[in-house]
């Protein structure tokens, strides 16, 4: 059983930062990627960052620059520290894994976290 427990999110002021965590445990093999999602209300899962195996990131457009996504394999972690905070980017942040056998779709998910920019 393959359990993602996420922390770190919250309110926060636009401009603030705040620093999400994911730690996974249970029997995980083959990790191709970790990452993060988010679902604003009434839109579509949208992916927001993720570092492979091999360290390689990506971003999503709106996110660069501002957001850093960063991994401990050691403790199967992964973490995305997001600074200058928008209203926009006000959702609910799911942690993932992919497989090598299920890249670049996720495996697993995380519950959620709420993040939550005023203006």
């Amino acid at each position: 059983q393959v359990q993602l427990v996420e922390s770190g999110g919250g309110l926060v002021q636009a401009g603030g930062s705040l620093k999400l965590s994911c730690a996974a445990s249970g029997s995980i093999f083959s990790i191709y990627a970790m990452g993060w999602y988010r679902q604003a209300p009434e839109k579509q899962r949208e992916l927001v960052a993720r570092v492979t195996s091999s360290g390689s990131t990506n971003y999503e457009d709106s996110v660069k620059g501002r957001f850093t996504i960063s991994r401990d394999n050691a403790k199967n972690t992964v973490y995305l520290q997001m600074n200058s905070l928008k209203p926009e980017d006000t959702a609910v942040y799911y942690c993932y894994i992919s497989t090598v056998v299920t890249m670049p779709r996720p495996a697993y998910w995380g519950q959620g976290t709420q993040v939550t920019v005023s203006s």
